[in-house]
């Protein structure tokens, strides 16, 4: 299996373990451009590695850092400088000085205080607070920006530089559905919304209005698409796999997420994508036991009423 790419910012509910799983449920011939409305940590597409692809994401601060990966603003070179610099501040002031840098940070928006918060809060959170302000604490590691540690995250900006620089990308901050109406039939639609009552304050709110929304959408896209949802753990079902996406294929797979502050608290799940055809399916498998079962006449009837 080819080494997963893995990007320098970090998010909760990142796909870097479910990127082989992911690519082996595509059908597309790579022509056309790969879109994704809710781009989040990238790792799927710079997995991917389309040749023409358009990145969407509504939290402006994601979006403005690879902007200016992009744009050759922001280089390989300019962040190890930033986090050599900043790292030693912090090894000396601890977290006084992580907590001086959020605050400057929610003052100025600068895409490199941005990466230096991502990889010194807690578990790489991004979580923003009803007045738009980076609220998650530090890690209580002092010593993160470490030279190999910097090293490893300066790579990371070097390999998105490269690709950048031999493909043809776009990063666009703007909402979901302003991104779906670029969409064209020969387009692959990769969608990584947050989790309804998984994943809060990622940057705007995500309820039952966005999801409906997004299932409108979806249901008349004309282009290939995979949905990246959940579908149930130990203690709950997702109510929107019936409500919504069960006129769709699915497919799912147990996944952990390493969010939660102590190991017994990292419970698995039952992760799921939908899809607008019908995926390859594994050898030993049989369709029954890999898809469920196409109710078009469920979702036209949601369609309809809505």
């Amino acid at each position: 299996m080819a080494r997963i790419a893995v990007p320098p910012i970090k998010c909760q509910g990142i796909k870097t373990k479910l990127v082989p799983w992911i690519k082996k449920q595509m059908n597309w011939s790579g022509d056309g451009r790969w879109i994704e409305p809710f781009f989040g940590s990238g790792v799927v597409g710079f997995n991917v590695r389309p040749k023409k692809a358009i990145f969407c994401d509504n939290n402006p601060h994601i979006i403005g850092f690879y902007q200016g990966v992009n744009s050759g603003e922001i280089t390989p070179a300019v962040v190890r400088g930033f986090l050599e610099k900043q790292g030693a501040l912090l090894s000396e002031q601890g977290g006084d000085y992580y907590y001086e840098v959020r605050e400057r940070f929610n003052e100025t928006r600068t895409p490199l205080d941005f990466l230096f918060l991502n990889r010194s809060c807690f578990n790489g959170v991004i979580r923003f607070n009803s007045k738009g302000k980076f609220n998650v604490p530090f890690n209580h590691k002092p010593e993160r920006f470490s030279k190999a540690y910097v090293t490893k995250v300066v790579n990371q900006v070097k390999s998105v530089r490269h690709l950048c620089q031999v493909n043809e990308w776009e990063f666009v901050c703007q909402d979901f559905r302003e991104t779906f109406s670029l969409v064209e039939e020969s387009d692959f639609v990769y969608c990584d919304p947050p989790y309804v009552g998984r994943h809060t304050d990622y940057f705007n709110t995500w309820g039952e209005e966005e999801e409906a929304d997004l299932f409108r959408l979806l249901s008349g896209c004309k282009a290939q698409f995979i949905l990246s949802t959940w579908h149930n753990n130990q203690h709950r079902h997702n109510p929107y796999i019936d409500r919504f996406w069960s006129g769709f294929h699915i497919v799912t797979r147990n996944h952990f997420y390493h969010v939660g502050a102590k190991e017994k608290n990292r419970k698995p799940m039952l992760e799921a994508l939908v899809m607008n055809y019908v995926p390859p399916v594994e050898k030993k498998e049989t369709v029954e036991q890999y898809l469920q079962p196409r109710l078009l006449e469920q979702r036209a009837d949601y369609s309809s009423n809505s």
